[in-house]
């Protein structure tokens, strides 16, 4: 007993023992060189693995950067070489091979390798060989090609992790229902679109807890085999962003008992919810969003007692908001968000007390109406609520009840008035209420405990005013201030003086009429947006390049009245707009611009002179220039044509003099407005051939020469060709119908909108708009459109030199709305195919040579409502048409040999017939009527002689028999209304010859 007692203790010595004793030994010298066989194979830019050596101090490689050993036998056990995440925009990302020197490491039960850069190498096979594994990790590290098959053999596996290698696919996953032991597999971001029997080898995973498979291109399934081996222990289920249907449903209640986290949003799921979701009684999060669900949910959903969150935004729900709600009564103590918006839930709000721990509500972009129910809810927990989009009136309600708010978003409804009890809340970071019918007054007390309030909109409630006293401090600092269309003015607002923290700023249409103080120059010098837009501001503006210091600053300072000339500009500008101004002077300090960063300029409507600098080629992101009218004068530079992402270019109305610019290289852009200036030479051929996405290319009112090029009828896109007062020669071009856009009849969008990214305010990403706008003749006046410019089609060659008849493919503009080709030499007929341009509101013809007849396919033009065809050689009748007709005389004058309505001048045959003459015998001679000629003379004679005899032979025997009078006023009541109708008619005709 006593010795079997003393070997225990020996051998629990030696076990104490013996890591000690290890350390001192060190780790294999076979695994030391398969190790440093492994790093020299890699490219270690950040010396992560300096650790690593031969050396004498680096001897033992169980004491290396992210090497682990057994402690009993010194084997590696573990490689932890995962990068570490990003610092400074490094992500110290080991590169290069991965050596097969690991093979040695066969006790290997761990090996990390995620977020490094082995950029384009396949998963080396031989990974495979490593039976030991049990934890493996190749995330996010850029291998790409096909899954080795051989992973199969990895029999000891647990944790499988191959995410977020964009390039990687795998045909099939067959290999995967081998790993029997598996209980996390992530293949998330892996292309496995042809894997078409992913959930059978899913099936035969029993241990599964965690599958993430988002994002994989995911073929859909059809319902498995009712024999297969599911998992009973999964929680995880993440298919977020796939292609599966509503389908996945059967599939999902094989797991139903275990299922904790659902993720199904992004995919094709449509129809109802299923009850499936119901018998899940341990579901805490359930995702289904951006799919095209229906209806409401089903009643099984009260029976979620655990459910924490639920997104179902973004899909085509319509059920009634309480009833909804109703449905959730067995989560209202665990609920914590609920984010449904942009469905179609109908009905008013109701009272949310019962959901106590609910900190997210989300219900924006719905169908909810009605006003704020007394009691909201005493929600203390909520710090989000969202209900942007609805039709919710009446005023915001006592806010008290929400002390924890950081987030209310209002905006879009029809709102009038905003309790003052807003000013209690303390946490409020960001307050939406823009786009209301809010009126009155905000006051200081709307404000008073709002410390940490950054983010203020209340845009476009354009009745709404803000008074403040002229001292108040305010408690907060506003990171993002929007104020647009209120009413600020007239002084400039004061209490922004110590908003030192602005990085956007957009008081624009805020009847402010007094001059910019020096403090907000100075204070504003950090925003990353700046928009005074539609005031009345005046005076000078300051050099702002030095002190402003934003990264990428976008300025609006347009219509108002500034003046004086333009200083220096933030070199970082992204957006400058000081359009409809009084600024004059050059424009030469466009060229201190970071070109890198300049996307928009629109300085037109100012008293600018001086002719253009010629550092255009450093914009490469310049998309819009607008310079259109000013004194701008001298060549276009021709590094203008170096600006390889413009899309709109306008210099309308200026004194530019030359050639046409050299812009063969702007391939993208969509509006070319050249109008109004002195530019002369030929209309280039490349324009057709390089510039195909134009939509509008107006080169009015210049000096252009030479003929129109036959290349010109490339654009497709082309929606307003404007050639018109100009010098140019030849014939038209007999190519209109390769004008797709115009030979099309529906419209495109109403505005030619040019989206760009720009600046970020606190939480909202920034995205600008420029309208594009030209000028055009339409209906005989000149007018500047921009919101409906998309909707014009139009063609004006009018005021040129151009000769020859008008080309028959013309008639194939079936969407056309506008054509003018007056004041040139055209000759020839009016082409019959004119009838087929059903769209057709303005045609001018006017001042040509055109001869011969108007064709009566005119007449068909049911939507014209401007015709002008004076001035011409036309002749015959004017076609038979109420449309036709309806004109003036002054659309068919100037032409001797045309006639019929509306014009004075009879066409032959139309003559009025000169009044009958009758002699002294001609009264006996027969009266031929119009319509009916077998009545005569003879014909009244015989009836007059005729009703007499009747007459009194029926009325005498009537006087004389009792019976045959009653039975002749029986008959006279039958016929009564039969003799009056003859009878009227007869009359009428009669009258009427008698007339004539």
């Amino acid at each position: 007993m006593v010795a079997s007692e003393t070997i225990f203790q020996i051998l629990l010595f030696i076990s104490v023992l013996l890591p000690f004793l290890n350390l001192a030994l060190g780790c294999l010298d076979t695994e030391r060189e398969a190790l440093l066989q492994f790093k020299a194979a890699l490219i270690d830019d950040y010396a992560r693995l300096s650790s690593w050596g031969s050396e004498e101090l680096k001897n033992d490689c169980c004491n290396w950067t992210g090497v682990r050993c057994d402690n009993l036998t010194g084997h590696v056990t573990e490689l932890h070489l995962g990068a570490p995440y990003s610092i400074g925009g490094d992500n110290l990302s080991l590169r290069g091979k991965i050596s097969p020197s690991l093979l040695q490491l066969q006790n290997l039960k761990y090996l990390e390798l995620s977020r490094n850069s082995f950029t384009g190498i396949p998963i080396p096979e031989f990974i495979g060989s490593l039976s030991s594994l049990q934890y493996l990790d190749l995330s996010s590290s850029d291998f790409s090609g096909s899954i080795p098959h051989q992973l199969m053999n990895l029999s000891n596996l647990r944790h499988l992790d191959l995410a977020y290698n964009y390039y990687l696919n795998g045909e099939n996953l067959e290999w995967v229902s081998h790993l029997s032991l598996l209980s996390y597999l992530d293949l998330s971001q892996v292309n496995l679109s042809k894997a078409i029997d992913w959930a059978q080898s899913v099936n035969n995973l029993p241990l599964l807890e965690e599958l993430h498979l988002a994002n994989c291109s995911l073929p859909d399934i059809n319902p498995p085999s009712p024999h297969f081996n599911s998992s009973k222990s999964l929680y995880v289920f993440d298919l977020f962003r796939n292609r599966l249907s509503s389908s996945i449903f059967s599939w999902l209640s094989n797991f139903s008992s275990s299922l904790f986290h659902i993720d199904l949003s992004f995919n094709q799921l449509e129809g109802l919810i299923p009850d499936v979701f119901g018998n899940m009684v341990s579901l805490a999060h359930l995702r289904l969003r951006y799919n095209q669900l229906e209806g409401g949910l089903p009643k099984s959903f009260s029976n979620l007692t655990r459910l924490q969150t639920l997104y179902l935004d973004n899909n085509n729900l319509t059920e009634e908001l309480h009833e909804f709600l109703q449905k959730l009564s067995g989560a209202e103590n665990s609920l914590q968000d609920l984010e449904v918006d942009s469905n179609r839930l109908t009905g008013s709000l109701p009272d949310f007390t019962r959901f106590s721990s609910l900190q997210t509500l989300y219900l924006n972009f719905n169908q909810l109406n009605g006003t704020f129910p007394e009691a909201f809810g005493q929600l203390p927990t909520l710090t989000s609520l969202w209900l942007s989009g609805n039709q919710i009136k009446g005023s915001l309600p006592d806010l008290t009840v929400f002390p924890s708010l950081i987030d209310l978003r209002v905006e879009r409804n029809q709102l009038k008035g905003i309790d003052k009890s807003i000013g209690t809340l303390s946490k409020l970071g960001s307050l939406d209420a823009s786009y209301n019918s809010l009126e009155g007054i905000i006051s200081e007390a709307h404000f008073s405990n709002l410390s940490s309030l950054s983010f203020l909109d209340f845009s476009y409630n354009s009745l709404l005013s803000f008074n403040f006293s002229s001292d108040w401090v305010p408690p907060f600092k506003l990171r993002d201030i929007r104020l647009a269309s209120c009413k600020l003015g007239p002084h400039f607002p004061k209490w922004l003086q110590n908003q030192n923290q602005l990085s956007y700023v957009d008081i624009s249409s805020a009847g402010i009429s007094e001059n910019v103080p020096s403090w907000f120059w100075d204070g504003s010098m950090g925003s990353d947006y700046l928009n005074l837009s539609h005031n009345q501001i005046s005076g000078q503006l300051p050099d702002q390049s030095l002190n402003f210091s934003c990264n990428r600053c976008g300025i609006d300072l347009s219509s108002n009245n500034f003046s004086g000339p333009i200083p220096p500009v933030p070199p970082n500008v992204t957006f400058l707009n000081l359009s409809e101004n009084k600024l004059l002077g050059s424009v030469s300090f466009l060229c201190t611009i970071n070109g890198e960063t300049f996307r928009y300029l629109d300085l037109s409507n100012n008293l600018l002179s001086g002719e253009l600098p010629d550092c255009w080629a450093q914009f490469k992101v310049l998309d819009v220039i607008s310079l259109a009218y000013n004194n701008l004068s001298g060549e276009v530079p021709s590094s203008m044509g170096s600006l390889p992402q413009i899309e709109a270019l306008q210099l309308r109305s200026n004194n530019f003099s030359g050639k046409f610019p050299p812009l063969e290289g702007c391939t993208l852009l969509k509006i070319i407005d050249l109008g109004g200036n002195r530019l002369t030479g030929e209309v280039p051929s490349w324009i057709g051939r390089n510039l195909t996405s134009l939509i509008v290319l107006s080169l009015r009112s210049n000096e252009f020469n030479g003929s129109i090029p036959q290349l010109i009828c490339n654009l497709s896109r082309i929606q307003i060709l404007d050639l018109s007062q100009n010098d140019l020669s030849g014939n038209i071009p007999p190519c209109f119908e390769s004008f797709t856009a115009l030979i099309q009849s529906n419209s495109s969008a109403a505005k030619i909108v040019f989206s760009y990214s720009g600046f970020a305010g606190i939480l909202y990403y920034r995205s600008l708009d420029y309208i594009g706008n030209t000028l055009v003749q339409w209906k005989g006046q000149e007018m500047e459109y921009a919101n409906n410019l998309g909707l014009l089609k139009t063609v004006d060659l009018s005021r040129n030199k151009l000769v020859g008849n008008i080309p028959k493919q013309v008639g194939s503009l079936a969407g056309l709305a506008s054509l003018n080709l007056s004041r040139n030499y055209l000759s020839g007929e009016i082409i019959e195919e004119i009838g087929q341009m059903k769209r057709l509101e303005s045609l001018d013809l006017s001042t040509n040579r055109l001869s011969g007849k108007i064709p009566t396919s005119l007449a068909n033009l049911n939507f014209l409502g401007k015709l002008d065809l004076s001035n011409n050689n036309l002749s015959g009748k004017i076609p038979s048409g109420t449309q036709l007709q309806s004109f003036e005389v002054a659309a068919y004058s100037g032409n001797p040999e045309l006639c019929g309505l509306p014009l004075p001048e009879k066409c032959p045959g139309e003559e009025t017939p000169p009044e009958p003459s009758f002699s002294g015998h001609g009264k006996d001679e027969m009266i031929q009527d119009d319509e009916d000629g077998w009545i005569n003379l003879e014909f009244y004679l015989s009836m007059g002689l005729g009703l007499i005899l009747g007459f009194w032979g029926v009325f005498g025997t009537m006087i004389l028999n009792s019976k045959c009078r009653f039975a002749y006023f029986k008959c006279l009541g039958h016929i009564n209304d039969w003799i009056c109708l003859t009878t009227t008619l007869i009359m009428a005709k009669l009258q009427k010859k008698l007339c004539s």
